[in-house]
């Protein structure tokens, strides 16, 4: 017996989407000395999603807009030390493959960050569709990953009595993409 997967299934409907900023989040989180976590959140974010036979997913950080909501810590963040913004004012992500897995969706594609891009995989789920009250078709999206920050150059850390450093390589992202029907 031969059992053929069908991969025609559309993961995303058809059309071009708009990620809406002020409806979606994208959300970073180290643990700090190993206990504590660092949220953060990149608030200038801008995307296309396209769907049907072939979907892709793209989007760009504005890196000033990074923030953990400190600001002295937002500064060093800011610096040459990790995201360099004022040489490098974007993050960039571009789907390489967007499929199924079972339930999961699974989106791999290349992200830049300081000028070095490295192949991601995150997961995640294709939320539905829905028109919003201003009569707007609208998807949404959710997807979880680990990136390693030293492949990104983003290498500064302080080493602790003891041994241990403040911060792990290990950096967790999820986002929450709402998207609009584009015209």
């Amino acid at each position: 017996m031969t059992i053929v997967a069908d991969t025609s299934a559309i993961v995303i409907p058809s059309g071009t989407w708009s990620i809406d900023p002020v409806w979606s989040a994208l959300e970073f989180e180290v643990k700090k000395i190993g206990l504590v976590a660092i949220k953060g959140r990149a608030l200038g974010l801008s995307g296309t999603i396209r769907g049907g036979s072939d979907p892709s997913i793209d989007g760009v950080v504005d890196a000033r807009t990074i923030t953990t909501f400190d600001e002295t810590r937002d500064g060093h963040l800011q610096a040459p030390d990790f995201f360099d913004s004022e040489r490098f004012p974007e993050l960039r992500f571009q789907s390489t493959a967007v499929q199924l897995r079972g339930d999961e969706l699974v989106v791999e594609g290349d992200l830049t960050i300081k000028g070095i891009t490295r192949p991601v995989e995150l997961t995640g789920q294709y939320l539905g569709e829905a028109v919003d009250a201003g009569g707007n078709d609208r998807i949404a999206v959710e997807l979880a990953g680990t990136v390693d920050r030293s492949e990104f150059d983003l290498v500064w850390n302080y080493q602790l009595p003891g041994g241990n450093f403040m911060l792990p390589n290990d950096v967790s992202l999820h986002a929450t993409f709402a998207a609009v029907r584009a015209a």
